[in-house]
């Protein structure tokens, strides 16, 4: 039996998964806790244990969509963290459908080994702010060497992929995205999400400071920096 704690489930798609038609499965729990974070119900929650959802209607629903969907996405909170991630995807793929994962990349190894079976189509990971300024966003114990290791199994292994980074001060400024930009040098996508100030937040305190926002022409110049090192970079 299938094990996979599930706090959401979005029934149909049309931005998630690009180019797919997809439905979201929001995972519960993650070792992360990013201030800005727009899913706080999803990342305070444990991983183990029951889900909002029964995995089996899950599926059920899912394969009777399969005519109608492409895909299923699988975010989080943290998937890689879910010990039944491997064998719930394992049986989405038996249904004919592609699978994109999205990650904070604090587990390379799962990453690794999910690619290396080809159970995952799409990877998308997020990159939070330079490595040396991680400890001050996650707020929990992390050896960052997880990170790029993650990145480098992604860009090697991955079918297709994108990173992605929430622009909000402190945390990026055109110095630190100069820095991520370096280390990503030669990737396929890059996208630069702006970070809203009117949604729930896991510090309900953090959106009270107005300089931490950029405005669109401060992303554009962003955007700028990213292009000379990677191929696609586009704003969300």
């Amino acid at each position: 039996m299938i094990t996979l704690r599930i706090g959401g489930f979005q029934k149909n798609s049309l931005i998630d998964f690009p180019g797919t038609i997809a439905c979201v499965v929001f995972t519960m729990g993650c070792n992360f806790r990013c201030p800005y974070c727009h899913n706080p119900a999803l990342v305070s929650g444990p991983v183990t244990g029951t889900g909002h959802h029964d995995v089996e209607e899950i599926f059920s629903f899912i394969s009777s969509r399969k005519d109608l969907i492409d895909g299923v996405v699988i975010t989080g909170g943290e998937p890689c963290l879910q010990p039944d991630l491997v064998p719930f995807i394992s049986r989405i793929k038996d249904m004919g459908l592609a699978v994109k994962l999205d990650s904070n990349g604090s587990r390379p190894e799962v990453l690794a080994h999910l690619l290396d079976m080809d159970l995952v189509d799409y990877v998308a990971m997020d990159i939070k702010t330079d490595f040396n300024l991680y400890p001050d966003i996650i707020k929990t114990s992390l050896t960052v060497d997880a990170i790029e290791e993650s990145m480098n199994v992604i860009m090697a292994k991955a079918p297709a992929y994108e990173f992605r980074t929430t622009c909000v001060r402190p945390f990026i400024t055109e110095e630190i995205m100069e820095k991520i930009c370096r280390r990503i040098m030669g990737a396929q996508k890059y996208v630069l999400q702006k970070c809203s100030k009117n949604v729930q937040m896991l510090d309900p305190h953090f959106s009270r400071q107005a300089d931490r926002f950029f405005s669109d022409l401060e992303i554009q110049g962003l955007k700028a920096i990213a292009q000379k090192t990677v191929k696609t970079v586009i704003i969300r």
